[in-house]
C-alpha cells in the first residue's frame, strides 16, 4: 500500500443521484417486515430486486428464493418481487390460499394498469422493454395472451405489420431515457394514432440516474457503475456514460471486481450506482481506491430525491 507521501492525487465524480430508489428500498424493507411477521422462512418468487448482495444478505436472513410457486409449501408467506408478476401468478396464489404481498414497485403496478386498462378497451398494446426481463413479462401477463407486442429496437418497429384497430403503448420502467424516447418516435410515426401514458413510464429514478451519469461522464478516464449484470438500469448507466463522453465505461459487482491498476494513468473518473445497488458498495469502492490514490471527491448532483413508498398493504394490515 502506497503512502499519502507517494500516492498520486485522483479525481472522482460521485454522480447523485444513484444507488438505492423508492421502489428498492420498500421491496427491501417488505421482505425484512415479512420475516419479522411471519418468521422464516419466507419466500421470494425471483429475486427481489437485481444485486446479489441484497439477496445474500436477505438469504442469510431466512429468505428463499423461488422461480415458481409450485416450489412454496400453502402455509407460507411469498413476496412478489419490485419487478412485479403475471396476473396468472397472483392469481395461482389466491387460488391455494397463500400469504401473498405484493412488493411490485408502485410505478411498474402502474404500467400494469394503464397495460389492462389498454386491453379492456381493444387496444392491440406495444410494450417497449427488453425480451426475458421479468419486469416485462410481468407487464405483458397483465393482458390476454396475443394482445401485447414486445418491440426491441427501431428495426423491430419498421417491420411491424400494418394492424386495424386501436393501438397503444407502454416501456419498461428502467430503460434509456433517449432510446425509450426515441422507439415511441418510431412508433407514433408508425402507427400515427397510437395512444400512450400521459407521462413517460421511465421511472423517475432511472431518469435522474441517467441525468446524473451525463452530468458526471464528459472527459472522465474511466466511469465505473456499481451493479448487477442482470440490472436492466445498471447496464443503462454504462451505456449512458460512454454516450455523455467518458473514455471508457464498465459495471462491476463490487469493489473486489474493479482492477486497481486499470486507472494507473486515469486522473478522472466517475462513479455510479444502479437502483438496486447499496450504497455501502460505493463506499467498499471508494476505500479500495483511497488504499492507492490520493482522493479529491466532486458529488456532482443533479436531482433531490425525497420519494418513498408505503409498505404493502397487506403486510401493513
Amino acid at each position: 500500500m502506497a503512502t499519502d507521501q507517494h500516492k498520486t492525487d485522483l479525481t472522482v465524480r460521485l454522480a447523485a443521484p444513484r444507488g438505492f430508489c423508492a421502489g428498492v428500498e420498500r421491496a427491501v424493507r417488505t421482505v425484512e417486515e415479512t420475516l419479522a411477521v411471519h418468521g422464516a422462512p419466507v419466500y421470494v418468487r425471483h429475486e427481489i430486486v437485481h444485486n446479489k448482495h441484497v439477496v445474500e444478505r436477505l438469504r442469510a436472513m431466512g429468505a428463499i428464493f423461488v422461480d415458481h410457486l409450485d416450489a412454496i409449501p400453502d402455509d407460507r408467506p411469498v413476496v412478489f418481487s419490485a419487478h412485479g408478476a403475471p396476473k396468472s401468478v397472483h392469481e395461482e396464489a389466491e387460488a391455494r390460499n397463500m400469504v401473498a404481498i405484493d412488493a411490485t414497485c408502485p410505478l411498474v403496478l402502474k404500467v400494469h394498469t394503464q397495460t389492462r386498462r389498454y386491453a379492456a378497451n381493444k387496444c392491440h398494446v406495444y410494450l417497449v422493454g427488453h425480451k426475458n426481463h421479468p419486469e416485462v413479462i410481468g407487464t405483458m401477463g397483465q393482458a390476454p395472451e396475443g394482445a401485447v407486442t414486445l418491440v426491441e429496437t427501431i428495426a423491430d418497429i419498421e417491420n411491424l405489420p400494418e394492424r386495424d384497430g386501436r393501438k397503444a403503448y407502454a416501456t419498461q420502467t428502467t430503460l434509456s431515457v433517449d432510446d425509450a424516447n426515441a422507439m415511441v418516435t418510431a412508433l407514433k410515426q408508425k402507427f400515427p394514432d397510437i395512444i400512450g401514458p400521459r407521462k413517460e413510464d421511465i421511472c423517475y429514478a432511472t431518469s435522474n440516474r441517467q441525468n446524473a451519469v451525463k452530468a458526471s461522464a464528459p472527459d472522465v478516464d474511466l466511469f465505473v457503475v456499481i451493479g448487477s449484470n442482470t440490472s436492466s438500469n445498471s447496464k443503462r448507466l454504462v451505456e449512458v456514460a460512454e454516450t455523455a463522453g467518458a473514455k471508457r465505461a464498465v459495471l462491476i459487482e463490487d469493489a473486489t471486481c474493479f482492477d486497481i491498476s486499470s486507472i494507473n494513468d486515469a486522473t478522472l473518473i466517475g462513479v455510479s450506482a444502479g437502483a438496486s445497488a447499496p450504497e455501502s458498495l460505493v463506499e467498499d469502492l471508494l476505500t479500495k481506491l483511497a488504499a492507492n490514490r490520493r482522493l479529491i471527491i466532486e458529488t456532482v448532483e443533479t436531482a433531490l430525491e425525497d420519494v418513498t413508498f408505503n409498505t404493502p398493504l397487506r403486510l401493513a394490515s
